[in-house]
């Protein structure tokens, strides 16, 4: 265990998983988060003192410098939803992206991964897409030999994807859809990963977009996952304009009460992201340049989404049970 990496964001959905790889090739692990007290989970993923949570401020060129002392490679997965504040899309992931990549170049550090999107661009549609873009745009001009990784939508235990509409299903006969006909190509987390780690041993390079095996729409994704948690819901795909003024209204009730209200239902900038689909461009490397199998969410969602089934755990128990004769 003589090299360290360090992981922005490694206590977030996919840096744990990139976290966990990465302690199982044998390297120490500093996972560089806001809140370390909340991500001492991530210390089981190795030995005694392999992985460690510390703080560290992306806004802050001082604390993202201590956090990368002595690394020999670097990971960015730090992102954000909240279009203003402190934490927005600019000072996360424009700015704090070229800082991590700006201190790295200065400190010498072997290997650069960044955890980019699918659309990202600085002349995109979306202010998120914009801020990725500008992020893409600063850790080249630091870093060249960065490897940029731009997903679609990731999928896994942790999820908000699946996991969100999941929990919307239990919560009435209707599921309201924005962007039904958006088409996505739903990535495994840990496929993610592994390109992640490719990156950090510094055998590949470049930007390279992550998809699965599936091209589908939003409402033949959410058909799906209706059948494997069992309800029979009414799909409800409402046209954009109808989910801008849902949207307006939480994002001004969000503004009116200074954020003690968060809007984490839909925004604006949403709204418009969803307008385009995130599949994997033509003629982009993709995660088979980097001898990755990509994993159909089919075999791995109805192993975490059995938590919203009617019965729950014990469905499986239940329908085996009708097939048992009455004494």
């Amino acid at each position: 265990m003589n090299k360290l990496v360090t992981i922005y964001g490694g206590s977030g959905f996919v840096g744990r998983y990139i976290a966990r790889r990465m302690a199982k090739a044998g390297w120490r692990v500093r996972v560089a988060c806001r809140r370390p007290n909340e991500a001492l989970f991530v210390k089981s993923y190795g030995a005694v003192g392999q992985v460690e949570p510390v703080f560290c401020n992306i806004r802050d060129d001082a604390s993202v410098r201590a956090a990368m002392v002595g690394a020999s490679a670097v990971v960015n997965c730090v992102g954000t939803f909240d279009r203003g504040g402190k934490n927005s899309f600019d000072a996360v992931q424009a700015t704090g992206a070229g800082r991590i990549a700006r201190i790295a170049a200065e400190q010498a550090v072997g290997s650069l991964v960044h955890l980019s999107a699918i659309g990202a661009d600085v002349a995109g549609p979306s202010l998120y897409a914009q801020s990725k873009g500008e992020g893409e745009a600063a850790i080249l001009a630091a870093f060249p030999n960065a490897m940029i990784l731009r997903p679609s939508v990731i999928f896994g235990n942790e999820d908000g994807f699946f996991n969100r509409f999941g929990a919307m299903a239990k919560m009435g006969p209707i599921l309201p859809l924005v962007g039904g006909a958006t088409k996505f190509q739903p990535v495994y987390v840990d496929d993610v990963a592994a390109a992640a780690v490719k990156g950090v041993m510094g055998e590949a390079h470049g930007i390279y977009e992550l998809g699965g095996p599936d091209v589908e729409s939003l409402s033949q994704i959410i058909a799906k996952m209706l059948v494997t948690i069992q309800r029979r819901r009414l799909v409800l795909n409402l046209p954009f304009f109808a989910g801008n003024i849902i949207a307006t209204v939480l994002d001004f009730a969000s503004f009116c009460t200074g954020g003690l209200f968060a809007n984490k239902v839909v925004t604006r900038d949403q709204i418009t992201s969803l307008k385009s689909d995130s599949v994997v461009s033509e003629g982009a490397k993709t995660l088979a340049d980097l001898g990755i199998t990509a994993t159909d969410y089919d075999a791995v969602v109805p192993e975490y989404m059995w938590c919203y089934r009617p019965s729950g755990q014990y469905a499986a128990i239940k329908d085996s049970a009708k097939n048992l004769r009455k004494a």
